[in-house]
């Protein structure tokens, strides 16, 4: 079984709190690729951050989140991604045209179901790693709704409910099969 569960979606959406809760609840976690980078980058004065080099951000994301996915595998019971691998081969696909996206999805699987947050506009925030309007939000949640089912993958569209029952039926979700 592959227990590398990948919860995706729209910016803003609660990926981040999910992720938070489900380690709380004793699961392994990895944080978002995209928030480790721009960490990293402001802290250093860099430049590979989505608003000024876009295409190196990227890259460096898929660097990221491959290394995430061989650390997580092989680990007993579940290990929940913020993002991962096929989010940033899709950016990077996006916006270059190299086609990345299916070579790397095969040879870097996760679980077959992925979550995926819907837009929210209620919870949506910017902050200083997300400075992206909501628009631009919702563009990429609708890129990547359709990149999944054509890679294979199973796609849940998770509930506007409360973390703690959103948690719950993501678990619910993964044990019925």
């Amino acid at each position: 079984m592959n227990g590398l569960v990948l919860i995706s979606g729209c910016s803003g959406g609660g990926k981040s709190t999910l992720l938070a809760e489900l380690g709380r609840r004793g699961h392994a976690i990895v944080e978002e690729p995209g928030r480790r980078i721009v960490k990293q980058e402001l802290a250093s004065n860099g430049t590979a951050l989505p608003w000024i080099d876009a295409i190196a951000f990227a890259r460096r994301a898929i660097e990221m989140s491959t290394a995430d996915h061989a650390a997580a595998k092989g680990q007993a019971g579940w290990t929940f991604f913020d993002r991962g691998l096929i989010d940033a081969a899709s950016a990077l696909q996006h916006l270059t045209g190299e086609p990345v996206l299916q070579k790397l999805s095969t040879a870097h699987r996760y679980h077959q179901t992925v979550f995926l947050t819907p837009p929210w506009p209620e919870i949506y925030t910017s902050d200083p790693e997300r400075r992206h309007g909501f628009d631009e939000a919702v563009a990429e949640y609708d890129r990547l709704a359709a990149t999944y089912p054509a890679l294979g993958y199973e796609v849940v569209i998770l509930p506007k409910i409360g973390v703690a029952d959103r948690v719950n039926f993501i678990l619910d979700r993964l044990t019925a099969k």
